[in-house]
């Protein structure tokens, strides 16, 4: 992370502060950004970052990152977490899709209440172009989400269990019926709707809601879901829920894992300790299910 100081009177930016990794020169990457077509046919950006001399023959493993709402644009960003995941041969991939803030309220308005069906659908087509265009391959494609975008890639496993390899869906919105009766979840009625209130509400909720759509006798694919048990933002019982429903529902022999946080909360003022320890399971997972030596 760079600080920098920004001096009024003379209009100037100078950097403050400058962490330095070692052994890490940004020149061995590619950060690429590209459009594809999602199901409806609008182009959806999405930003690619690997190896410069990484072979796209779709044998890599590739990570998958969204989020998808209220308004929230979500950039590329340096992150030592995820160099390990790119020195190890990763792909590293951001959907900026419907719902966020990255073209405007039109964006974003094209993916809240009777339309947050296109984030799914976004995202899903991101995994496919990846596929599709060589760089990884359904068994080594992961998804990952956090809060809202917790909902995304369980909404997403649950439609299309069949294109990712592994799942890390922390923190989330799974029961799309009963959110709002839980702390904050009231307030956010105007991006998701209120499927007591309005009987169109609960058509759509419970159209795409993970936890109403999960199915008996389907494989779904290696999972770890986490939560807090002080978390007053989206409470533990969706994944307490969701993770007992999958557990029951799989037909396969795939793990679902439950990731429980304690003396701690939704995320904000975590200490380094515990995020260090939390990505160290997150990414012990991932490539024990997809067969990584590390």
């Amino acid at each position: 992370m760079n600080v920098y100081r920004y001096d009024f009177k003379t209009e100037k930016l100078e950097l403050f502060f400058e962490s330095k990794l070692k052994n890490f020169n940004a020149g061995d990457y590619v950060v690429k950004q590209v459009f594809y077509e999602s199901k409806d046919g609008v182009k959806v950006p999405m930003y690619v970052v690997h190896k410069k001399d990484l072979k796209l023959d779709g044998n890599n493993p590739a990570l998958l990152y969204g989020y998808g709402g209220f308004n929230i644009s979500i950039m590329p960003s340096f992150s030592a977490i995820r160099l390990l995941w790119l020195e190890i041969g990763g792909i590293y991939a951001v959907a900026n899709l419907r719902g966020g803030s990255e073209y405007g309220e039109e964006w974003h308005q094209a993916g809240m209440l009777d339309k947050k069906q296109n984030v799914f659908n976004d995202f899903i087509s991101a995994g496919e172009w990846l596929i599709k265009n060589g760089y990884t391959n359904s068994k080594k494609l992961v998804i990952n989400g956090r809060s809202n975008g917790g909902l995304l890639v369980a909404a997403c496993m649950v439609q299309r269990p069949d294109l990712f390899g592994a799942v890390v869906c922390e923190v989330p919105v799974i029961d799309m019926l009963r959110y709002h009766k839980f702390t904050v979840g009231r307030y956010w009625v105007p991006e998701y709707g209120n499927a007591e209130a309005n009987p169109e509400h609960f058509k759509f909720l419970y159209a795409y809601s993970p936890l109403h759509n999960v199915k008996k006798g389907v494989v779904y694919p290696p999972t770890i879901i986490t939560t807090a048990d002080h978390d007053d933002r989206v409470v533990p019982l969706h994944a307490y829920k969701f993770t007992a429903t999958l557990q029951s529902a799989n037909a396969g022999d795939t793990p679902i894992l439950l990731r429980v946080e304690t003396k701690a909360g939704h995320g904000a003022g975590k200490p380094t300790s515990k995020i260090i320890e939390e990505q160290a399971d997150i990414y012990a997972f991932i490539f024990k299910v997809l067969g990584i030596n590390y």
